[in-house]
């Protein structure tokens, strides 16, 4: 295994590592939540305001995390590409030099062959290729279209039954129209 490849494992690791952190924050921030409820039923707003205190610290350490494992399986995307593209250049240098020792021999039969290995080899570097390209344009969060991420928030409120104002990166969620759907 190349250092290439046990870097793409680490980030990987790393990845899933961050994700883990992310759901734990997030039962730790419902548990803050329920502690919050249960102050405020007992009138103890002062330990109230310390747990909702909590909660919003583990949520956004939650959003935290998420956002680093995204960032990170980007990373490890490219470097999953650069392995891939490395075996292909690999592949086609040999067959390059296999090439030059048919062609010098002139033997009709092995320059076919060589040919057609060459012809498989180069489609599926086309493949990868494209699948590199689908990958890179898929996996970094950082390039994504805010009209899309718009799109998809409003799409979304649309089917919980909530309306959204969208203003720069900032949403309102306005439960009035939820309300009224249910009273109906």
């Amino acid at each position: 295994m190349s250092s290439m490849e046990k870097n793409l494992f680490n980030l990987k690791f790393a990845a899933k590592e961050l994700q883990r952190s992310s759901k734990k924050c997030d039962k730790e921030e419902k548990a803050e939540k329920a502690k919050v409820k249960k102050a405020i039923q007992k009138g103890n707003m002062e330990v109230a305001r310390i747990h909702a205190e909590n909660a919003i610290r583990q949520k956004n350490q939650s959003v935290n995390f998420l956002r680093m494992s995204a960032r990170v399986d980007a990373v490890a995307a490219r470097v999953q590409t650069a392995v891939t593209m490395n075996k292909v250049t690999k592949s086609m240098a040999g067959v390059v030099k296999g090439m030059d020792a048919t062609l010098k021999s002139m033997n009709l039969e092995k320059i076919s062959a060589l040919m057609d290995k060459f012809e498989r080899q180069f489609e599926t570097l086309d493949v990868q290729t494209a699948q590199m390209e689908d990958t890179m344009s898929s996996t970094t969060t950082l390039t994504t279209p805010q009209g899309q991420v718009d799109a998809l928030m409003m799409e979304m409120a649309d089917e919980a039954g909530l309306s959204v104002l969208s203003a720069g990166s900032l949403y309102l969620f306005c439960w009035s129209d939820f309300h009224t759907r249910e009273m109906d």
